[in-house]
């Protein structure tokens, strides 16, 4: 070292969710932390995260239950959840006066309905713990030390500077939103430093679709409904739940869930030897609690009871009347008609119809619309009682470096809490190193 250099117990690099709980953690330990930003500012995705309302966790406090949200992945996250779960995390933010309410899927936002307010919680968290912050520091690369080639010295900046550090804690997410620093730089240093890493891709995106009709759409939010993805006429997929129409297409937490499923169905979609002449079609139905008998009585039931009035105002009562117009252009029915008037096969079509609306599938949004991606360190690369790297034992990595599949919820944010915590907790515990 050179006397104008500072070692650091712990360098973390990453200022979104995962990099400052793992510094402020780390702190609290007492190490000396040093906490490295690309950005201008700290938590640019935190702080538009649930529509910058901060879906911060979800509130399911069986960590069993909680990690089958997580399919295989979830089998590796035990032993890091049983440190840090969402309990402990809800905890964590009301200590720091974070006000927390429940809404529909168990979904936990801040009573203030706010991410500023989880952002400055961090904020408070960091500066009590004496957390050194730089800001436009980009990374150039991770240092290897020279007297031992399966230990991490330090971090090079871009600008030539190096900082050294007993430990380092990579946290720079995965490669969705770009603009708010995310863009794979990690995935590269760790590629490097002989991580493997599985092909990053968007987990969780809107979908956009052909259909122009939709458009008109933009904005209705739709509960309780259901929807089915085909192939040649074959059932792929079904998930049941909300569902957000926007200017592009679709989106919303049951859009966003099955996105990197109909990722792969347009895959095979791409691929001519697999099939040609193929489309993919994601099935509406508005009344998933109804079969098409049950419907029609429903809606027979409607049409006497308004048999005066018109039928466009008739379906107004029992779909959004937005969604009226679009109901009957697709099925090419007069909506002036008199509900008295309406024929037997209208009704039947306009059953069949609600119960089953094409939606033709264009493509997934890019990494620009993302909320996480999915890819990153190989699982088996991680010790996850310390989230610490199996090849360096003084590199740490969390959050969305890491190859974890999960479904909108509250279930990214909590994965960057638990492993951000459990790096900070390990790193910190021993700074003498």
């Amino acid at each position: 070292m050179k006397k104008d250099e500072i070692l650091y117990d712990v360098a973390v690099v990453g200022g979104g969710p995962a990099g400052m709980m793992a510094a402020g953690r780390a702190a609290e330990m007492g190490a000396k932390v040093i906490l490295i930003e690309k950005n201008e500012l700290l938590g640019k995705k935190l702080l538009i995260t649930g529509g910058g309302r901060c879906n911060l966790t979800n509130a399911e406090f069986d960590t069993r239950k909680f990690l089958e949200k997580f399919k295989g992945d979830g089998k590796f996250l035990f032993s890091t959840f049983s440190q840090f779960g969402v309990k402990e995390a809800l905890e964590f933010f009301h200590k720091l006066g974070v006000e927390t309410k429940v809404e529909n899927e168990q979904r936990v936002f801040p009573v203030t309905n706010s991410s500023q307010t989880v952002f400055d919680a961090l904020l408070k968290y960091l500066k009590k713990n004496k957390v050194e912050i730089i800001l436009n520091s980009p990374v150039k690369n991770i240092l290897v030390s020279k007297e031992n080639n399966k230990k991490i010295s330090g971090i090079n900046l871009k600008n030539g500077k190096e900082i050294l550090a007993r430990k380092v804690i990579i946290a720079t997410g995965g490669i969705s939103r770009p603009e708010t620093g995310s863009t794979g730089d990690g995935f590269k240093w760790l590629k490097k430093l002989g991580h493997m890493i599985a092909e990053n891709n968007f987990a969780l995106v809107p979908i956009a679709l052909k259909d122009e009709w939709v458009k008109k759409l933009s904005g209705l939010t739709l509960k309780d409904i259901k929807l089915t993805t085909f192939k040649n006429g074959h059932k792929y997929l079904t998930q049941k739940g909300k569902l957000l129409f926007t200017h592009f297409g679709i989106s919303g937490p049951t859009v966003l869930n099955m996105s990197k499923d109909i990722g792969e169905l347009i895959k095979y979609s791409e691929d001519p030897e697999y099939t040609r002449g193929s489309e993919d079609v994601i099935s509406l139905d508005l009344f998933p609690k109804f079969d098409h008998v049950s419907l029609k009585q429903k809606l027979q039931a409607l049409l006497v009871a308004e048999s005066n009035k018109k039928l466009k105002n008739a379906l107004g009562l029992i779909i959004p009347s937005a969604l009226v117009s679009c109901l009957l252009e697709l099925t090419k029915i007069n909506g002036e008609t008199a509900n008295h008037s309406v024929k037997s096969e209208e009704r039947t079509k306009l059953v069949q119809m609600m119960k089953d609306i094409p939606l033709h599938i264009k493509g997934l949004l890019g990494a620009e619309k993302a909320i996480v991606s999915s890819g990153g360190v190989s699982l088996g690369e991680v010790d996850f009682k310390t989230m610490s790297s199996r090849l360096f034992p003084n590199l740490y990595l969390i959050g969305d470096i890491l190859n974890v599949s999960r479904p909108s919820g509250g279930y990214s944010l909590q994965l960057c809490w638990t492993t951000g915590f459990v790096a900070g907790n390990s790193s910190g515990n021993d700074h003498s190193l």
